[in-house]
């Protein structure tokens, strides 16, 4: 009897050890990593971040369950941002255009892919170069050789719609669509039925959303979707609509990722391109926030950030660290034990989401011009730290106290404190910026 109990003893154990091996939240594996990034969606427009005026309650529970940052910096146009996040480099290094992404760049999705990770960018792409008439523009093949195996994609070689009736490539093939079918839905259900296909293997799901950029329009939960004559309209009151099925689609995905058990080992990432539409207010705890979107003020590129990683540790924290989007590249990178590239300006913050030791980011830099062949009054470049932010232009301001940047400090009446920051944030902007903002610096033919 006893020999018995011990085999059988043996055998349970066995059986657990192999159960332990093939845990999908298991943390000894690598994990899957999703990017979500939400276009034109600023930090204010968080309810967890002290918006009233909508409600996000998904987004808000994740970051009850992971990590929210309250300084995360973006670019403050579209493409700037997708171009610095995809290859960690500043746009003072490797900006060429509006709407287009260098062919000779690599992005996460190479890094990732040379990884062993089943690769998807899905969303909106305009990287292609469709408006300046690039090299290729028409080439149905560039999410692949920018490192994903997979893409459905509004916005790749045309336009057309993104919400209604959408015009939508996926895999080189068009996807097709009617008046009846929501962009944002065909879009999310690929990346969730990707999840499903790969749920075995590594996976990495670059998603740029569509929502929630302009045209202001109805949305499937919007009493005007269901009549034709009004689900097209076009009105400022339809953002709350759009913030708030943003959300949903969020939920669907973390959703489907809690179902096949993959939720524990999976980083999952929300933040947005730039700051909100220029046309929207608001209203927060802390009183109106205009969208600053096109600008280099706060609300034009301060984004929200919230990561959840339970396997990670991540729990129930706010983190107050600068990151800004050329950092994503390396911190995924160091989360794989992939190599981080030594041309790219980006910092890991992967020791940060770890809890690990971690040396504070000294500084933010931006450059800023999305029309290079344009002199534009709105371009320019600054370094910040938390507090204070300098122009090129010689600028300098005290953002603790002067958010909306309304009285510059007198340079010749600093403290030693503001001196020595200004003169490290004055090195950064000279080390980095390698434009003439008096001059075109691209004349296309």
């Amino acid at each position: 009897m006893n020999i018995k109990i011990l085999f059988c003893f043996l055998c349970l154990t066995l059986i657990l050890l192999c159960g332990c091996s093939t845990n999908k939240n298991s943390s000894s594996e690598k994990p899957n990593i999703i990017l979500l990034m939400n276009d034109d969606m600023g930090y204010e427009c968080l309810s967890s971040n002290g918006s009233t005026s909508y409600q996000t309650p998904v987004l808000d529970s994740l970051s009850k369950d992971g990590m929210r940052f309250t300084n995360c910096y973006s670019q403050p146009l579209c493409t700037p941002s997708r171009v610095k996040i995809m290859t960690g480099k500043y746009n003072s290094n490797n900006y060429i255009d509006f709407g287009y992404l260098d062919v000779g760049q690599k992005t996460f999705g190479n890094i990732l892919k040379k990884a062993g990770y089943k690769t998807l960018v899905a969303g909106k792409w305009q990287l292609n170069g469709v408006q300046t008439k690039e090299p290729g523009y028409a080439s149905l093949n560039r999410p692949y050789e920018f490192g994903f195996d997979e893409y459905c994609l509004w916005w790749l070689t045309s336009k057309g719609s993104r919400y209604s009736d959408p015009k939508i490539v996926a895999n080189k093939h068009p996807v097709e669509a009617t008046i009846d079918d929501y962009g944002p839905d065909i879009v999310s259900d690929y990346v969730v039925n990707f999840i499903e296909r790969n749920k075995d293997e590594p996976f990495f799901v670059y998603y740029p959303m569509i929502l929630v950029h302009s045209p202001f329009q109805p949305t499937p939960d919007s009493p005007e979707w269901q009549s034709i004559d009004t689900r097209k309209e076009n009105h400022i009151r339809y953002f709350k609509d759009m913030v708030e099925y943003t959300d949903k689609i969020v939920g669907k995905i973390s959703g489907k990722l809690n179902e096949l058990g993959l939720a524990g080992n999976t980083i999952f990432i929300f933040t947005g391109d730039n700051g909100t539409n220029t046309n929207i207010i608001t209203q927060t705890i802390n009183g109106p926030y205009p969208g600053g979107k096109g600008r280099l003020k706060d609300n034009g590129n301060h984004v929200p950030l919230i990561i959840n990683w339970p396997a990670g540790g991540i729990k129930n924290s706010v983190n107050t660290e600068l990151v800004e989007f050329s950092d994503f590249l390396p911190t995924f990178a160091d989360a794989i034990g992939a190599e981080i590239p030594n041309d790219i300006n980006g910092k890991s913050f992967y020791n940060l989401i770890t809890n690990k030791t971690y040396m504070e980011r000294e500084s933010v830099f931006i450059h800023y011009w999305p029309k290079p062949q344009e002199i534009s009054n709105r371009s320019g470049c600054f370094a910040r730290t938390k507090d204070y932010k300098l122009y090129s232009n010689g600028q300098f301001f005290d953002m603790k106290n002067d958010k909306w940047e309304k009285s510059p400090l007198n340079i010749s009446t600093l403290t030693n404190k503001e001196k020595a920051v200004y003169e490290m944030l004055r090195l950064k902007i000279d080390t980095e910026n390698i434009w003439d903002f008096s001059k075109p610096h691209r004349i296309l033919n």
